[in-house]
């Protein structure tokens, strides 16, 4: 009989990662092994919808302490702009006392995390295995964090790095400057990164050979450290909530694959102009749209930054959200025909495994790195053009949404093909179930 482990998991205070941690924990608590997993007070309340085994995962609220800068109640990166994350990262830090107390009761076998780098210390003293669970491409994590190298070195490619097309291009080196910025106490970004990568036991990576292989012989050769893939770890679709009434009736108004889909995530917080300029270019395109993103910078509610005229004019065919809305459904829904995304790594997957064109603006570094693996290396989609500033223009955005829109753009046969095929292998139960099983095997020897 298979043995079973208990595994605690204690991922950063950002959506992101805590449901990319609670879809593996799904996973694990399919096969019966236990979970504990350690999260915000607030943060319990939006993901126990998605625990689909209450039985073997068990939540464990940690009480965020006060930090200086950190404003009252913020609890996950939802509650704080992108650039207070040093102040969470600092509260973060201070829970070690809870988190080790957590575990000297729990005596897990395995204690899975990210950013919080001194969890391998935890884990050697009370006799678990540490699993750096990254989140992002492998592609970013070997440009990106590499022994011997500093954030400077960034705009050269590490010496026998895989891929001449998934890398950085002038101006853009600037996105992964945050790596060099203090990110908790005494710590840098990639620092924290680099010391959780360097002391784990094991790391694993939220994707697949089939994808991203060479990366991630190269990351194992690096660190000499394992390598463990999940696969995609795609969510289960969720059945028992369906699209909301508002969005189901004003989507079902359109011809199949003729609607516009653009969400930035929830982080990115455009400049005005910019969004204005998002905005035009949609309605520039001609066709129908949904755009869902958060008020730009200034602005406390999305109607007052659209530009002048703008509502008006694209009445029946075009709506601007400013809230959250149902993205895996809004992307299943037949009348979605193109996604415009920045690329996060979960936007990512779900963009590959529905039918729609795919087009990235992406915004900081990681997501970049997404874009060239999928625009360049697996030619799947097509990316934005900026100008030196990182500006895009709305002939740019409708250019792009264009050219894989048009039944005759050679660019656009060309994506819709190739993602057709990466699709039809990636929502295989064959493929996912074989990566969860190799998975769970590697860690039953782990421990």
């Amino acid at each position: 009989m298979e043995s079973k482990f208990h595994a605690f998991m204690f991922p950063w205070f950002g959506y992101g990662h805590m449901t990319a941690f609670l879809h593996l924990a799904n996973k694990l608590a399919e096969k019966g092994h236990k979970i504990t997993f350690l999260l915000p007070k607030k943060a319990k309340k939006q993901l126990e919808p998605l625990n689909l085994f209450p039985n073997c995962i068990f939540f464990h609220t940690i009480t965020i302490p006060s930090v200086d800068g950190l404003p009252v109640g913020a609890e996950t990166t939802s509650d704080i702009p992108i650039s207070s994350g040093s102040f969470l990262a600092s509260a973060m830090d201070r829970t070690r006392n809870q988190v080790e107390e957590a575990v000297s009761k729990g005596k897990p076998d395995l204690i899975f995390f990210d950013f919080a780098h001194w969890i391998p210390e935890i884990a050697r003293e009370y006799g678990a295995k540490s699993v750096n669970f990254v989140t992002i491409s492998a592609a970013c994590v070997a440009i990106s964090f590499v022994p011997g190298r500093s954030p400077d070195d960034l705009a050269v490619p590490p010496h026998g790095y895989p891929s001449s097309k998934v890398l950085l291009r002038g101006q853009e080196t600037k996105c992964l400057s945050f790596l060099s910025y203090p990110f908790g106490d005494g710590t840098t970004f990639y620092e924290r990164i680099m010391i959780g990568l360097k002391n784990c036991d094991v790391i694993s990576i939220r994707t697949c050979k089939e994808m991203e292989g060479k990366f991630c012989d190269y990351i194992e050769s690096q660190f000499q450290r394992k390598v463990l893939l999940t696969g995609p770890m795609l969510p289960e679709p969720d059945n028992s909530k369906p699209l909301e009434d508002k969005w189901r009736h004003w989507l079902s108004q359109f011809e199949p694959g003729s609607v516009i889909y653009c969400a930035l995530g929830s982080q990115i917080i455009l400049e005005k102009d910019q969004f204005q300029e998002l905005c035009l270019g949609m309605e520039m395109s001609g066709l129908p749209f949904l755009v869902a993103v958060k008020p730009p910078k200034g602005s406390l509610k999305i109607q007052e930054a659209l530009p002048k005229g703008f509502e008006e004019r694209v009445k029946g065919r075009g709506v601007v959200w400013g809230g959250w809305v149902q993205q895996p459904l809004i992307l299943a829904h037949p009348s979605i025909g193109c996604f415009v995304s920045h690329c996060g790594f979960g936007s990512m997957w779900e963009a590959l495994v529905n039918d729609c064109q795919i087009v990235f603006i992406p915004h900081l570094g990681e997501q970049i790195f997404n874009t060239r693996l999928m625009s360049e290396e697996l030619e799947v989609s097509v990316e934005v053009k900026r100008e030196e500033t990182g500006w895009f223009s709305k002939e740019s955005l409708c250019g792009a949404v264009r050219s894989v829109m048009d039944n005759d753009s050679e660019l656009g046969n060309l994506v819709r093909r190739n993602h057709a095929k990466w699709k039809e292998s990636l929502v295989s139960s064959r493929l996912m179930n074989g990566y969860v099983s190799k998975f769970i095997e590697a860690l039953q020897k782990l421990v």
